[in-house]
């Protein structure tokens, strides 16, 4: 018999810390606000005295809306819609749901059934829409996830079914079995993310997991936490799903399937006020990015930051506070993933980072040292390799700076000096290339590699704030969108993948291809002619544009030939992403709209180049 599932608006029990009073400001970088008038400290301590909200908002003092107040009144309108259900049902059909249907149905019998269908689905619909709400509401509200006094139920609303009823696309299927699966398969699975995921990301110790693999496979298991069958199951699809080059592969249903046996420990595994819920959290965000058909990363990843603010993680113990010095150096590694995600997912869905930089006060952690164990290392006599998360830290903090100031300013203030600026943003993101360390994993150098190319044509291409992108820019980022999506179309051609490539990797061979498509529009006819364009002259003071990159493909044709090479192989690149995310279709059939008019005139230009070659060709005497 199916087990009936509450729904998720039943009996809701998620306590407050205080009525919301928060100003706009505070609210949008998710940190506490004091409310101290006329404008609050965090406020002042940034020096956005005018900015501050707190008194004329729609939550000042005197509108306070509590969380307990905001769910009496949804429960309010949910009762009344259910009393009119019940009150039109007689009305609709003709017989109840337990009496037996009538043998003489006719086209009244028939009508009554497709209204009552009708109403039906109306009445699912007007629930999903009442949670939602209810789910949007939260960024309202200020719900506090350290609580800890709470259990979870078969009908009340815990901190994990809001998360769920708020990150989930299309629900996860009920997995077809729940047994373990066989312990090389896990400890291979194992070996993935710690090799792909792990390296980038230390949120925990990678002998933590490797002895959890060890307990749960003993013969007589010790007791085994929530959060640990959580992180054990979430491991493993995330090390499956990274390995699929396919949505219809084994490596992709093993990875739904892993999800579905992780999902009955969510309760307790997010339960709020501890480090395993930013862990669990920061897990969900990993795996969010991987199966967008399931999930949407945007909102995993704003839980987590919120867990992290709400415990304190984004400021460092003071000094007076005793700390074992193990301990602080986790607490610094798990900030700073939950951070390098934030940056991560916020800056390719173009929206506001979950806080802000003033908030943070956490100093780099210590380079991770490598593990001990035989799945760590190839042999006991292999070198170990160099800490990859350290150098991914300070690439998100340079973009996290000038992504701030240019696309999270306010755009009725154009930035002073905008220029001068940009450039030495790309300075200082060339200063941190030249400093990676030189026997760094090729695979992750290569992706670290992709992600500066990325983020130098962000930082120069057209913002609210910054300047107008001169021809000496789009220059620059006609040869850096080549580089990227040549090396991006390979690797997507490969067999495997090398390193942790995402859904959000065909985001942003979407936006490279977007950018290639308007420097071309706007200033095709002097990039093709293939003259070199003169470095702007820089007034003294001033930051003075970078060179010119290498060009570093290496085939054959003029740029002519090179652009449409390149926006060729945007669309095969989508496609390829596209057998393995569906909605990479999507990106690529709206990449071939908006590109159709430039790719029509490139192709044009060529034939008609082609063809004057061809009359001014004369064969040699005698051939």
């Amino acid at each position: 018999m199916m087990k009936h599932r509450s729904s998720l608006a039943d009996s809701p029990l998620l306590k407050v810390s205080r009525p919301v009073s928060a100003c706009s400001r505070c609210r949008s970088a998710k940190v506490k606000c004091d409310n101290k008038l006329p404008a609050c400290t965090a406020c002042e301590r940034a020096g956005r005295e005018k900015e501050c909200t707190a008194a004329n908002d729609q939550f000042a003092r005197g509108k306070e809306r509590s969380y307990v107040a905001a769910l009496e009144l949804r429960i309010e309108k949910m009762e009344r819609r259910l009393a009119y259900a019940r009150s039109t049902k007689d009305a609709i059909a003709l017989h109840g749901p337990d009496e037996p249907t009538s043998t003489n149905t006719g086209r009244k019998d028939s009508l009554a059934f497709i209204r009552a269908a009708i109403h039906r689905k109306a009445a699912r619909t007007q629930e999903n829409a009442d949670i939602n709400t209810l789910v949007s509401d939260f960024g309202y509200l200020a719900v506090n996830t350290t609580t800890r006094d709470f259990e979870p139920s078969e009908s009340n609303m815990t901190f994990a079914r809001l998360v769920l009823a708020a990150s989930t696309n299309e629900p996860v299927p009920e997995p077809r079995t729940t047994n373990l699966p066989a312990e090389a398969t896990a400890r291979a699975l194992v070996q993935v993310y710690e090799t792909i995921v792990l390296s980038l990301y230390p949120a925990f110790p990678g002998a933590t997991l490797h002895a959890l693999v060890s307990d749960i496979y003993q013969e007589h298991p010790r007791h085994i936490r929530s959060s640990e069958y959580w992180m054990f199951w979430m491991v493993l699809a995330i090390g499956s799903a990274a390995q699929s080059r396919s949505r219809l592969d084994e490596h992709y249903a093993n990875a739904v399937e892993f999800v579905g046996c992780a999902l009955p420990h969510a309760d307790r595994a997010l339960k709020p006020g501890y480090v395993t819920q930013v862990q669990s959290l920061l897990l969900l965000s990993q795996y969010s990015m991987l199966d967008p058909a399931h999930f949407n990363s945007w909102h995993p990843i704003g839980f987590t930051c919120r867990a992290v603010v709400d415990q304190g993680l984004h400021q460092d113990p003071p000094q007076v506070q005793q700390i074992d010095q193990d301990a602080l150096e986790t607490r610094r590694r798990t900030f700073y993933c939950v951070y390098a995600l934030d940056r991560a997912i916020s800056m390719v869905q173009a929206r506001a980072f979950s806080f802000y930089d003033d908030a943070v006060s956490v100093a780099l952690p210590a380079p991770v040292q490598p593990g001990a164990s035989a799945l760590s290392s190839g042999s006991q006599n292999a070198k170990p390799s160099p800490d990859s998360s350290l150098p991914l830290f300070k690439l998100r903090q340079l973009q996290s700076d000038w992504y701030q100031t240019l696309y999270q300013g306010n755009p009725t203030e154009p930035l002073a000096d905008a220029t001068s600026f940009i450039w030495q943003k790309y300075y200082d993101m060339w200063d941190w290339s030249e400093r990676l360390p030189t026997d760094m994993p090729a695979a992750i150098r290569e992706m670290l590699d992709l992600e500066l190319r990325y983020s130098y044509v962000y930082c120069i291409a057209s913002s609210a704030r910054g300047a107008q992108v001169s021809a000496y820019g789009r220059s620059l980022i006609f040869e850096h969108v080549i580089s990227y999506i040549d090396r991006i179309h390979d690797i997507a051609n490969q067999g495997t993948n090398p390193a942790l490539y995402t859904y959000h990797d065909a985001l942003r061979v979407f936006f490279m291809g977007s950018q290639f498509f308007s420097v071309l529009r706007d200033a095709g006819d002097l990039l093709l002619s293939g003259s070199p364009i003169p470095m702007p002259q820089t007034a003294p003071g001033k930051v003075s544009p970078p060179p010119q990159p290498v060009r570093l493909d290496r085939g054959p044709g003029d740029n002519l030939d090179r652009s449409l090479r390149c926006l060729e192989r945007v669309k095969l690149t989508l496609r390829l992403y596209g057998e393995r995310w569906e909605d990479a279709l999507s990106l690529m059939k709206g990449f071939d709209q908006i590109s159709a008019e430039v790719w029509t005139n490139l192709t044009n230009r060529r034939a008609m180049r082609n063809a004057a070659a061809a009359h001014h060709w004369q064969p040699a005497p005698g051939a």
